[in-house]
C-alpha cells in the first residue's frame, strides 16, 4: 500500500499553464501519475499537451473527477487557490509554492482545519509526495526512487528527501511513499499525520524521518514514536553546526532562544528509541540495517 496517493489518484494542476506548473506536470504525467486537469480562468477550453484547461477546480473536479490538486502558482495568489480546491472537496492539496506568508499560511491551515476537516494540506513550500511506481506529485525527480516497500520516508528538506530516496535506491531498497512535508512555520501535513499514517499502512514496515533545526516538531513527533509507534525508525536532523538566531534556508530552520537545535531534536528522538545518523549517509545505512532485521 501507500499513503495519501496511489495509482487512482486524480490531480488537477492549478498553474498547468505557467513554465514550472507544465514542466512538472507533464514530467509527473510521463512518470504514471493521473493528471486529469489544469487550471486557468483565461485559458479555459485550451489544453496542455493533451490535458485540458478548465476556468476553476470545481469545473475540473465535475469533469474528471480530480481528487487531489497541486497548486503552481505564485506566492500572493495561493491562498485563494488552496481555498478554491478545498471548497471544490478535494481531499489532498499539494502546495509546492514557496514565499507564501506565514499569515496566509495560518489563515488557511486553520480556516481548513475548521471547516473542511476532509482536505489534506501539503506544504507551502514542500517538494511533494511520491508513492513510486504508483503516483508523483510535485517536483521529485521518479528516478531515485524504488517501488515495492518497506520504508515510508518524511522529510522537512526537500533536498535531503531525494537524498534519502536516493541512498535508499543505491541498496536496493523500495519505498511506500515519500513525504515531503516542506518547512515552512505553518505546514499542512506534520510529521506526526504521516507517522500516524504509516503506522496504519501494513506495506510500511519502517520509517525514515529527515528534520532540522528550528521549531519543535521533532521533538512532538518523538513523542508520538514513544507513545504510538511500533515500527522502527531511522532519522537525521539537518544543522548540527548551525549557529543560534541565524535563519538557515528558510523561515522554519532557526534557532531561538537555544530551542530548536539539531542537539536537543537527536537526544528526543534517541529517547524514543530512534536511531539517529549523524549524517544523511548514515540515516540510510542504519535503516539498512533495520531493513535486514525486519
Amino acid at each position: 500500500m501507500s499513503i495519501f496517493v496511489d495509482e487512482s489518484t486524480k490531480v488537477v494542476y492549478q498553474g498547468l499553464t505557467g513554465s514550472q506548473g507544465k514542466f512538472y506536470g507533464l514530467r509527473n504525467r510521463d512518470y504514471g501519475t493521473q493528471v486529469v486537469a489544469g487550471t486557468n480562468p483565461k485559458k479555459a477550453g485550451t489544453d496542455v499537451d493533451g490535458v485540458p484547461i478548465y476556468a476553476s477546480v470545481a469545473d475540473a473536479v465535475e469533469a474528471t473527477g480530480a481528487t487531489a490538486s497541486c497548486i503552481f502558482i505564485p506566492a500572493p495568489g495561493v491562498q485563494a487557490a488552496v481555498m478554491e480546491a478545498a471548497e471544490a472537496g478535494l481531499e489532498l492539496v499539494v502546495v509546492i509554492t514557496e514565499g507564501v506568508p506565514a499569515q496566509d499560511e495560518a489563515w488557511f491551515y486553520n480556516k481548513i482545519k475548521r471547516d473542511f476537516p476532509a482536505t489534506r494540506i501539503l506544504g507551502p513550500n514542500c517538494p511533494g509526495l511520491i508513492s513510486p511506481g504508483k503516483a508523483n506529485i510535485g517536483i521529485t525527480a521518479g528516478e531515485i526512487a524504488l517501488p515495492g516497500g518497506p520504508v515510508g520516508i518524511v522529510s522537512r528538506s526537500g533536498t535531503l528527501t531525494y537524498q534519502a530516496l536516493y541512498e535508499l535506491k543505491l541498496q536496493g531498497i523500495g519505498v511506500t511513499t515519500c513525504v515531503g512535508i516542506g518547512g515552512d512555520p505553518v505546514p499542512g501535513t506534520s510529521f506526526i499525520d504521516c507517522l500516524e499514517a504509516f503506522e496504519a499502512d501494513p506495506e510500511t514496515k519502517a520509517v525514515m524521518l529527515i528534520g532540522e533545526i528550528g521549531g519543535s516538531a521533532e521533538e512532538e513527533a518523538a513523542d508520538f514514536i514513544k507513545a504510538e509507534m511500533t515500527k522502527p525508525i531511522s532519522a537525521y536532523i539537518a544543522g548540527v553546526t548551525a549557529p543560534a538566531g541565524k535563519k538557515m534556508g528558510h523561515a522554519g530552520a532557526i534557532v531561538s532562544g537555544g530551542k530548536g537545535t539539531a542537539a536537543a531534536k537527536m537526544e528526543a528522538l534517541r529517547g524514543a528509541g530512534v536511531e539517529v545518523g549523524q549524517n544523511p549517509t548514515e540515516a540510510g545505512e542504519l535503516m539498512v540495517e533495520i531493513v535486514k532485521n525486519l
